[in-house]
């Protein structure tokens, strides 16, 4: 199976860009316009699985430039806890969910173990790559819908 054909995925993001989010460059006030956006194309559901859930939480899915040191916000999308911990795998195993994020992740994407263990290496192996980028320019330009 190719993992880019995977509905659920790791976006483990490169060190220098930790504890840096899209929450905290905007203000509340905008944030909320942009994370409702994100609801309201979900319609109660997870935009990965597809669960029905009762509280969604907003993600940012960012894409790389890595020639010239780009990370740019490509979408926030709306999801189900249980998919959000697995987009953050490297945070829940931290906090000990690792377990239930990898039963998530064979579940959603109906794989098999050995292809949860090849999609994490070779999300390991892209955050090794991207960690040799000193400094990424963000562009936001996604925002600009909502301005």
């Amino acid at each position: 199976m190719f993992f880019m054909d995977f509905k659920l995925k790791f976006e483990l993001v490169p060190d220098s860009c930790w504890y840096s989010n899209l929450r905290s460059l905007l203000t509340p006030a905008q944030w909320d316009i942009v994370r409702r956006d994100a609801y309201a194309r979900a319609g109660g559901r997870c935009m990965i699985c597809g669960a029905a859930v009762k509280r969604l939480e907003a993600h940012e899915q960012w894409e790389y430039d890595e020639k010239n040191c780009v990370q740019k916000l490509a979408n926030v999308i709306a999801v189900c806890r249980a998919c959000h911990g697995v987009i953050h795998f490297g945070r829940t195993s931290l906090m000990g969910g690792e377990r239930e994020a990898e039963e998530h992740f064979i579940k959603v994407n109906a794989c098999s173990y050995a292809d949860f263990r090849a999609a994490l290496g070779q999300a390991n192996a892209d955050h090794t790559r991207r960690n040799r980028v000193a400094e990424w320019s963000l562009d936001l330009s996604y925002l600009k819908k909502f301005v």
